[in-house]
């Protein structure tokens, strides 16, 4: 088959592989119909890379038409059409039981110290296949695959994958009262649908921060009120000033760690993607920093007493903190992957909703073949073309 590969930083190419096969009883192959290119894979793209090895297929954001399942798999069967979620989770575990599907303890990598496997999504999280390819076997499918109706485009469901629930878990951890303001840093597929999500659960009032125009014309179409960041000297002060001089109930940091306004980040980032990977991957384990200027920006923006909910992929091990500001305001931090399917049940309502009440037709700005998946990458990194999403057709 043709899938997307790694082959060193900004080097993704498509080759032809070998077909995935069942190899347990709890598997199913999926022939992908649509394979999105997620925010986090561009971490991959640039900054993880020494976690990754040459031919590894990448993707975590699939759906398609089950093509085989194993002896142990009952609730889906060939011909379903099915969504994916990012993260493989048994269903029975004590995590799972628990609703912490990220920390599945049947398929945690406790050898990288890290949790669940993730579908493409290097050798921390397992070193599965991932989606971005016309065939995948899915491990744990006797509980994973969310079966979808047949009626609707792909991108109606196919978002329930990862960024529809990781964002829906965002807005839930950022626990705003029945009154409260919700700030959104960064205008991504993500934050994007944050601030849907916010104004769909009863928020009166977004806002989301960005710099790019295309991506704050659609925030603003949406609903919510807007800042550029450009525009600012201090987007701390400027959320704070906006607020009655008291900062947003809760923000949202959807950027993670590749922030724009961290030179001294990016410079670390850089000096260790130019190392052989031999050498750069204890450093990126154990001695990483993250580029933090918007979880920064969220920390000093937030009310007191306030909560920051990060939903960005930070990778860093020795990241300084603000623990005075911290410590002082009062503030609670909430993170982590999302649990994808805790929140399927709850998100289901409004994507079956003919109104589209979450914009999940309004999305996607570029559908490409998987022949072009570099291009893709390469547009959507550079938010160039007015990429905001990009959907792979195997």
């Amino acid at each position: 088959m043709k899938a997307l590969t790694f082959h060193g930083r900004r080097d993704v190419r498509v080759d032809e592989v070998p077909d995935p096969r069942i190899e347990q009883p709890t598997d199913a192959v999926i022939k992908v119909t649509s394979s999105a290119i997620c925010g986090s894979d561009l971490h991959l793209y640039e900054v993880l890379g020494p976690f990754l090895s040459k031919g590894d297929i990448l993707g975590h954001e699939p759906m398609g038409i089950v093509e085989e399942v194993g002896a142990e798999v009952s609730h889906i069967k060939p011909g379903d059409r099915v969504v994916i979620p990012f993260n493989i989770s048994c269903g029975s575990c004590w995590m799972c039981e628990r609703g912490f599907f990220a920390q599945c303890e049947t398929t945690q990598n406790r050898d990288t110290g890290k949790g669940a496997s993730l579908f493409g999504y290097t050798e921390l999280y397992g070193s599965i296949p991932g989606g971005q390819a016309e065939y995948l076997r899915v491990p744990q499918a006797h509980f994973g695959p969310i079966k979808v109706p047949d009626e609707h485009p792909d991108e109606r469901f196919l978002f329930l994958s990862d960024i529809l629930p990781t964002a829906w878990q965002a807005v839930a951890f950022a626990e705003l009262p029945d009154d409260g303001t919700l700030a959104v840093l960064g205008a991504g597929p993500v934050g994007q649908f944050c601030a849907r999500i916010g104004h769909h659960l009863g928020a009166p009032r977004v806002i989301v921060v960005d710099s790019v125009p295309e991506r704050l014309e659609m925030a603003r179409r949406h609903g919510a009120e807007t800042v550029d960041s450009t525009d600012v000297d201090d987007v701390a002060e400027a959320l704070i000033e906006m607020t009655s001089g008291r900062g947003p109930d809760g923000v949202i940091d959807a950027v993670g760690m590749e922030a724009h306004d961290s030179p001294a980040g990016k410079a670390a980032h850089a000096a260790v993607a130019a190392l052989p990977d031999a050498v750069a991957n204890p450093i990126a384990d154990k001695m990483a920093v993250d580029r933090m200027g918007a979880l920064r920006t969220a920390i000093k923006s937030v009310r007191r007493g306030g909560t920051v909910s990060v939903s960005g992929v930070y990778g860093g091990e020795v990241d300084p903190m603000p623990m005075m500001e911290m410590f002082d305001r009062g503030i609670t931090m909430r993170m982590g992957q999302c649990h994808v399917k805790r929140w399927i049940d709850d998100i289901l309502p409004a994507v079956m909703d003919d109104s589209d009440p979450l914009g999940t037709l309004d999305m996607t700005t570029h559908h490409l073949p998987l022949d072009q998946a570099p291009h893709g990458y390469e547009i959507f990194q550079k938010k160039q073309d007015n990429c905001i999403k990009v959907i792979l057709h195997p």
